[in-house]
């Protein structure tokens, strides 16, 4: 009998053990409700500067069009003397026009980057310094699984917080008190429209047809399939191993990723990159006639990694699969930015089409399909590899040809650029950071003294051709002179400490300007640099 009660004690006290870890595991994370608020101040402003209708035609409006290409490294394409991939058609808009070998991003990823792009000023200033959140962990099991259990190679958990809710992700984009490039062109009368991935919010408020564009085909999320995934013969499908490719194939086109034309979805077969100049024709055709801005982002070359066999077909000395589909990827990209190109010269509109190209970040060589190489990091990262990009512009009588522009500029640029080529005022409260390309290159002016970065505690500066990066979350730092050593390869932190102190204080300085994220960020990468770690919020 004693033994029984002892066994039935155990079983009892092995079952409440059991119950409590299950209570634990199974309890809800604590969830913040708050939902994000427009600053009042600024939404107000925008209303009022939007509400003056500026309809005169005194001036020619030329057509404006934005090509954007997504994760592409600057020496991927042979623009900057990259030998794996060929890209003729971005060679030459770049010959017709100013190639810049200095071409920075604001953002080292996808999200923010487009966030400054679009807006002209630094994303930090408006809080869209972190990707937006799709979905959070919702109790213990979830978070510690994936802390613990599944391998997510260099991407690594924050430390648990309140984490949003479904409502407050809901309120997560491009701040509604911001003003888009294509608010400032519809404001002057033009018709706009967006072709390509979006990535700046999926909710009511956030979507491109709420953001000054009249016309959208694409998707709202950071990735979509270039073509289903059905055994099509003609389409060659690459998988990768870390665990964001599995979840990309997984979801394939099912909510924000799904194909859309304004609000109707799409049920799209043809391969993406084909079927967005498809519709970059088509835009141009029916606009032809009146001024337009296209802004074409691209999803060339993201993942997932699949690609059509005739530009496979291209690279047959390629053994290894993973580069041979990621380069022919870049070569479909090509294509279809020659094809843009010249319908605009078969419709005449050239000489009355400013067209901008750059890439959104660096090339992501966690896919081993790029490097970056000479530059230093890639994707994420605030090294050259993952904010130095490709970047040109083309205006057929404002810009002489071959041009080079060897000071930097930034993708901020592309706003203020636009602006002044569409001859349009800005509005008084608030601060803008892009100056206009076209006089600084006729003029060989310098267009930035400073240029700054912030991903969380992962901060960067640029000034002159001095460079401090500063690893928050390790408390290292580097200190490049980028005259000399534009790779990166030599830390001068230790031998010029007052160059780093000033830098920094430069930094705080810019900082003040700034507030705070609109909502957390999951996770932070890990760049490992053998002895020094690098670690960056996104």
């Amino acid at each position: 009998m004693a033994a029984y009660k002892k066994i039935t004690k155990i079983v009892v006290s092995i079952l409440v053990v059991l119950l409590l870890l299950a209570a634990f595991l199974f309890w809800p994370i604590n969830t913040n409700e708050n939902l994000i608020q427009d600053n009042k101040k600024l939404a107000e402003g925008k209303t009022a500067f939007l509400s003056q209708k500026d309809t005169s035609t005194t001036e020619k409006r030329p057509n404006i069009i934005i090509l954007l290409a997504d994760d592409l490294g600057k020496y991927d394409i042979s623009l900057y003397g990259g030998k794996s991939t060929p890209t003729p058609q971005i060679d030459s808009l770049a010959a017709s026009g100013v190639t810049f070998t200095e071409g920075y991003v604001s953002a080292p990823i996808c999200s923010p980057s487009r966030a400054g792009l679009l807006t002209g000023r630094y994303q930090e200033r408006f809080g869209h310094e972190f990707q937006p959140g799709d979905r959070y962990p919702k109790n213990n099991l979830e978070y510690y699984a994936f802390k613990y259990l599944i391998n997510t190679n260099n991407w690594r958990l924050n430390p648990k917080i309140e984490y949003p809710n479904d409502a407050s992700i809901a309120t997560q984009g491009l701040p509604q008190s911001e003003i888009t490039f294509a608010d400032l062109a519809k404001r002057k009368g033009y018709s706009t429209g967006i072709i390509g991935k979006w990535h700046l919010g999926h909710n009511k408020g956030f979507f491109p047809l709420d953001r000054g564009f009249d016309y959208h085909y694409g998707f709202y999320q950071a990735f979509s399939l270039f073509a289903p995934e059905d055994n099509n013969p003609d389409i060659i499908n690459h998988h990768h191993k870390d665990f964001t490719d599995k979840v990309i194939w997984g979801q394939g086109r099912v909510g924000i990723g799904q194909i859309r034309r304004d609000n109707t979805i799409i049920d799209e077969k043809e391969y993406l990159t084909e079927k967005f100049a498809d519709e970059a024709e088509a835009f141009i055709d029916k606009n032809k006639n009146k001024p337009f801005l296209l802004y074409v982002p691209f999803n060339a070359p993201h993942t997932p990694f699949q690609v059509r066999k005739k530009y496979y077909d291209r690279f047959p000395n390629v053994k290894d699969e993973n580069k041979r589909v990621y380069f022919a990827m870049i070569s479909a990209l090509d294509d279809a930015i020659g094809r843009i190109r010249e319908k605009v010269r078969k419709e005449g509109l050239e000489e009355n089409t400013l067209i901008f190209f750059a890439s959104d970040n660096g090339g992501a060589d966690y896919t081993f399909a790029t490097t970056n190489a000479p530059l230093k990091g890639g994707k994420f990262s605030h090294f050259e590899g993952g904010i130095n990009v490709p970047f040109a512009l083309s205006w057929k009588g404002k810009i002489k040809p071959h041009t080079i522009y060897k000071t930097p500029v930034i993708s901020l640029d592309i706003f203020s650029t636009i602006a002044a080529a569409i001859h349009s005022d800005f509005p008084k409260d608030r601060v803008y950071d892009g100056i206009d390309l076209v006089d600084v290159v006729n003029n060989n002016k310098e267009a930035h003294k400073n240029l700054y970065w912030r991903s969380g505690d992962a901060k960067a500066i640029r000034s002159d051709n001095w460079k401090l990066i500063i690893s928050g979350k390790t408390h290292e730092t580097w200190l490049y002179d980028l005259s000399k050593d534009k790779f990166e390869k030599t830390d001068l932190a230790a031998q010029n400490p007052e160059k780093v102190k000033e830098l920094q204080a430069a930094l705080q300085t810019w900082e003040k300007g700034l507030v705070k994220p609109l909502w957390p960020n999951l996770m932070h990468y890990e760049f490992d640099f053998g002895k020094q770690k690098y670690f960056v919020d996104l």
